[in-house]
């Protein structure tokens, strides 16, 4: 089975009123972990890459480990750029084997985001390539996408439905209260449903997505910092909220930060109880086993996506 692209596995969320995860992957652990969770759990399937990433592993071992991961299981696997800065990268992606891609011209003024959009879109289409594009900024830091709180603009609804008629863009990525990283609220984290559901209105049957999503889990913090770790306090998204987004028009959720930590946490584990091993199979290996736990987790009690292959 070849690489798809998402529009059908969006038809079936937005119908089926579930998400599919989008998975940031970095390496073949990362890859292997996230994959095997999906066979147990029978879950469609994003495997998204950064600007970051694509300069760590570069674009060609990333794009041969995820065919790898399709030719050994058969899987139904969406590769999609995340966060693409510019019109080059994202043709780079589209040239490259991606079946997706995202436009992030979030950080422009409305004309000049649909400009850029508009322009991605349309080379993206003619090679039979899909497109995410952003409108709102979320606040948070990931890799090179850094926003201060004060700078977040949630989407405007009204703008939104213009952006999708102009730019023909294949979903929206809209800000409503996530935000990258391992970040701190001030005070109770609240999603913004209201708007939500009048987007999701205004936009019938169009699927959206939300960023900035992971939940920060708990247990991964206490892990990182009993083995060393500086997180105290760090807090994301409530699982709740992101179950309840599922049942509006987000039809893809991504997810990044959790994965982070719940390979650190595992490694930092590793390291204290074995300080003197030097074996990277050792220790990556139950970092593997612990992205597979916490992406099966998300597959079936957050994004409701279990089944849904």
């Amino acid at each position: 089975m070849p690489l798809v692209d998402t529009k059908e596995m969006f038809k079936k969320a937005y119908e089926g009123h579930y998400a599919v995860g989008a998975f940031n992957v970095n390496n073949m652990e990362i890859i292997q972990g996230i994959v095997e969770a999906a066979i147990q759990e029978k879950a469609p399937l994003i495997l998204q890459v950064s600007a970051g990433a694509r300069k760590y592993a570069k674009h060609i071992y990333l794009t041969k480990l995820v065919e790898a991961a399709v030719e050994d299981t058969g899987l139904p696997i969406c590769l999609h750029l995340d966060h693409g800065a510019d019109f080059e990268i994202c043709k780079d992606c589209v040239d490259g084997g991606f079946t997706s891609v995202m436009i992030d011209g979030s950080k422009y003024p409305f004309e000049e985001n649909i400009e850029l959009t508009k322009r991605v879109v349309d080379y993206a289409h003619s090679k039979g390539v899909v497109v995410e594009a952003e409108l709102g900024k979320l606040a948070g830091v990931e890799d090179a996408v850094k926003v201060a709180a004060k700078d977040a603009t949630y989407t405007d609804p009204d703008q939104a439905v213009e952006f999708v008629e102009r730019t023909g863009c294949d979903s929206l990525a809209i800000a409503i209260g996530t935000s990258h990283g391992a970040y701190k609220f001030k005070g109770k984290p609240e999603l913004d449903f209201a708007r939500l559901e009048k987007i999701t209105n205004m936009l019938p049957g169009y699927p959206l997505v939300l960023h900035g999503a992971s939940t920060v889990i708990p247990s991964f913090v206490e892990e990182c910092n009993k083995y060393g770790g500086k997180l105290d306090g760090a807090q994301g998204v409530p699982e709740d909220m992101l179950l309840k987004a599922g049942t509006f028009g987000v039809c893809k959720i991504n997810i990044d930060t959790d994965l982070r930590l719940a390979m650190t946490a595992s490694i930092r584990k590793y390291f204290t109880e074995h300080p003197g091993d030097f074996d990277p199979r050792q220790y990556l290996g139950p970092a593997r086993e612990a992205i597979k736990a916490m992406v099966a987790h998300k597959m079936r009690d957050v994004l409701n996506c279990s089944g849904k292959a």
